[in-house]
């Protein structure tokens, strides 16, 4: 038994990170302090005026535990992972989690390529951005394509040149084929230069030159090649017209403001490189009534870029933070580089500012009944089962389901919602390994034996290692696809393995429609128009979807593979050699003995018996 009032007595005085936990094992809040004794003694002291937030948390602890660390600043850089990691309900939150695009030029290969890129790595290639916008990015590099003939193919150059043919963008005359050797190294370096010099926000060259050849082709009466220049000078004017010169002095900065109203807060942030606006965003953020600008923030400024993989020289802030000197230090050191944050007073940033938190308050403002309706899509959905069922604590859900025809290719699917939202990243597929034929009980029961199994054999790791994994995350709520029988399995898994997990099945009508769920013996029926009702339909929904989309790619990949493999000389190698290439068996129907030859290890004898096999 976790007592209290003892463990404070052996924190010692160094700096480190605390951690709060509830009786369920979750973890509540993350802090940090100079010296864990004084601050985590302060939550516990009856005569201390503690705010109503902090008054609630503390209710709820049911045990604490802490991380010594060498400095203040190691605890700051640990709070910030810890907090990303487990998303504390008490600490103010982030609700954003979002990893933003670059382009990437591969300059050190012999034969480059523009890569959309979601990491920021160092392996000599040139990054362009952040960018806040996905579609803006794969729209930008399908110009330069377009414009430049950059290849797109995963080929190594120069030592695949010759190796098979060229692809349908040299047909397109949207590529040079350098993998047949029809550009030289030095021509298609000049074209990767240009696209360099495009994407530095050189924009006139490309205008003037497009202009050009667009009245070239007029005047030669060539009208679809006009029309094509036309539209790639349209593409390119809309590009740097949306590059918006906010700075002379060609420095990289964010600037960040806040709007608040009761529990909602939004913070704007502006993106400036080079001297150019190349994007602004929001972030919506989960706070208290007793939470101040300050404290949004702070706490903003440490999620918000903990994550990011790009930091610029200078951060801008509305108002002071209490720890800037030591964020400042840290993403120093993240970056390798001097990191300022400043607060400007007056003069041309203070006017940046200003319009950042003139957006926030906007965004606050339009979305504020879009966050409403949205919150009870979700939350109030999850909080609408959780009362339907008696339970106090509902946030995880898993759903299971499973997948085959007539006993073949048997796949199980498991979903994930966290806060009534899809976690697609906790998303897993089973194949049926030790079921034959079709028995949708024993496929359950291998299926929850082998995510529960594996969860609690990472959570022993965890124990040791730290190591963190979605398995180690167990449900507050399974839900099976279907009636009794199938929560009656869920239920033997989950003794058999010393687990207590609330089971439901998610029953339906004759119709194949939702109706209700089925928990401890009795079926719940919903108001068919409530949140809670429409939730568990999508959830049951999403869990067939991936099951029967799992389900389709095994059975594909079985047909590709049978009928492949009922050729005279083909095996395994020559089979993948085939698909990589023509990419689909209706390709491989129609192609001659000659294009059967030109896959790596297809001799004449094997692509005649191809061709005959098919004709």
């Amino acid at each position: 038994m976790f007592n209290i009032q003892e463990e404070l007595k052996k924190l010692p005085e160094k700096p480190g990170v605390y951690i709060m936990h509830d009786a369920q094992d979750n973890i509540i809040y993350v802090g940090k302090a100079i010296k864990l004794k004084n601050r985590v003694r302060q939550y516990f002291q009856s005569s201390r005026n503690l705010s109503v937030k902090i008054q609630q948390m503390v209710s709820k602890i049911a045990y604490f535990e802490y991380i010594i660390t060498e400095s203040e600043l190691e605890a700051l850089v640990l709070e910030c992972n810890l907090i990303k990691e487990h998303r504390p309900k008490y600490n103010t939150m982030l609700k954003d989690d979002k990893n933003y695009p670059y382009i990437k030029v591969t300059v050190n290969e012999a034969f480059p390529r523009v890569l959309f890129a979601r990491i920021l790595k160092r392996d000599k290639c040139k990054y362009f951005g952040p960018y806040t916008s996905a579609a803006a990015v794969k729209d930008t590099i399908d110009l330069l394509q377009k414009i430049y003939k950059i290849r797109t193919c995963n080929k190594k150059l120069p030592n695949d040149i010759g190796k098979g043919r060229a692809c349908l963008y040299y047909h397109m005359k949207q590529c040079d084929a350098p993998c047949e050797g029809l550009i030289s190294k030095e021509e298609y370096r000049k074209q990767i230069d240009d696209a360099l010099e495009f994407l530095n926000g050189n924009y006139k060259l490309i205008m003037k030159q497009l202009q050009e050849k667009m009245e070239q082709a007029s005047q030669e009466l060539e009208f679809e090649k006009a029309a094509q220049y036309r539209d790639l000078l349209k593409s390119v004017t809309q590009i740097a017209q949306n590059q918006r010169v906010n700075s002379s002095d060609m420095e990289e900065r964010d600037i960040i403001a806040v709007a608040r109203a009761d529990q909602e807060a939004v913070v704007a942030i502006f993106f400036i490189r080079s001297g150019k606006l190349i994007g602004r965003e929001q972030f919506h953020m989960s706070v208290s009534l007793e939470d101040t600008r300050n404290d949004i923030l702070n706490a903003f400024v440490k999620q918000f870029y903990s994550g990011t993989p790009y930091i610029p020289r200078e951060i801008i802030l509305e108002e002071e933070i209490e720890e800037k000197e030591m964020i400042s230090q840290w993403l120093s050191d993240l970056k390798k580089q001097k990191v300022q944050i400043l607060v400007p007073q007056k003069g041309a940033k203070h006017k940046l500012v200003e319009l950042a938190r003139q957006n926030a308050v906007n965004v606050l403002k339009q979305d504020g009944e879009k966050l409403k309706r949205e919150e009870a899509r979700t939350l109030g959905a999850v909080k609408e089962i959780g009362n339907l069922l008696g339970l106090k604590q509902l946030n995880r859900m898993e759903a299971f389901d499973i997948s085959n025809i007539s006993g073949v290719e048997t796949v199980g699917s498991m979903v994930v919602y966290e806060g009534g939202k899809p976690k697609r990243s906790d998303y897993r597929k089973f194949k049926i390994r030790t079921v034959k034929g079709q028995d949708d009980y024993k496929a359950m029961k291998e299926v929850l034996t082998r995510r529960f199994q594996h969860g609690l054999k990472e959570q022993s790791e965890k124990k040791e290692s730290a190591q963190y994994s979605s398995f180690a995350k167990f449900p507050d709520l399974i839900l099976m696809d279907g009636g009794k029988g199938q929560v009656n399995i869920a239920q033997a898994v989950l003794e058999e393995l010393g687990l207590h997990i609330p089971v439901c099945g998610m029953v339906k009508d004759d119709n194949h429609r939702t109706r209700g769920l089925y928990y401890e013996n009795e079926e719940i029926e919903f108001p068919k128009n409530s949140q809670g009702f429409q939730l568990v339909t999508r959830i049951q929904d999403e869990a067939h979807r991936v099951a029967i989309s799992y389900h389709q790619l095994l059975r594909g990949n079985t047909q590709i593979k049978s009928m492949l493999d009922d050729i005279k000389g083909v095996g395994p190698a020559r089979r993948k050699a085939l698909m990589r290439q023509f990419k689909d068996i209706s390709r491989i129907k129609e192609a001659s003995v000659e294009e059967l030859t030109s896959v790596e290890g297809i001799t004449e004898v094997v692509a005649q018996e191809i061709y005959n096999f098919f004709h």
